[in-house]
């Protein structure tokens, strides 16, 4: 059921109208949503919630149901990386944390989405966009959710998402959005 529901928004994709959008507002949004859905399957979760937001960030031109899809992802699988670690850490030293922070640079919105979870390890890292892959147990993950991901901010949004990650030290994705429309 799963795997159909994400097809399905694979095929549909792109096919929404562009509005202005706060991005920080959108972000702050999604990461509560996200956190608080897993807090509803697991009451034994909790994580630090971190935002650094750049004040006055222009708006720019999104599907907004795109995008948010794309932050209740990345954030989705923060919650779980950090939930993961928490769970396999020795004497609870562990402090599960996700941060996310806002800023422009190089006419571009950057959205970087980072945690101190349990890491992407190098083997599996060229593998992480594409279709079908996941690293979760099966019933737990599709494999669309990054995939999905890469092609609404780089086909429909004419950006990119990019990943930076060290094994059992902590992911960052960053998503850029171009500040101008005129590249989608």
């Amino acid at each position: 059921d799963g795997i159909v529901k994400s097809m399905l928004e694979h095929s549909r994709a792109g096919h929404n109208v562009k509005v202005p959008a706060n991005i920080n507002k959108l972000a702050d949004e999604y990461m509560r949503l996200a956190f608080h859905g897993l807090r509803a399957k697991d009451t034994e979760f909790n994580s630090k919630l971190t935002t650094n937001f750049q004040e006055a960030l222009p708006e720019i031109e999104v599907v907004q149901q795109d995008i948010g899809r794309v932050l209740l992802n990345l954030f989705n699988n923060a919650f779980y990386a950090v939930n993961q670690k928490r769970k396999t850490a020795y004497n609870g030293s562990y402090s599960p944390e996700v941060t996310v922070s806002t800023f422009v640079r190089e006419n571009m919105i950057h959205i970087q989405v980072k945690d101190n979870g349990n890491g992407i390890p190098e083997a599996i890292k060229e593998k992480i966009m594409q279709p079908f892959f996941t690293t979760k147990p099966t019933g737990e993950g599709t494999g669309l959710g990054l995939s999905l991901s890469y092609d609404i901010i780089v086909r429909g949004h004419g950006g990119s998402l990019t990943v930076d990650s060290v094994e059992n030290e902590y992911s960052v994705f960053t998503v850029k959005l171009p500040l101008s429309s005129k590249s989608s």
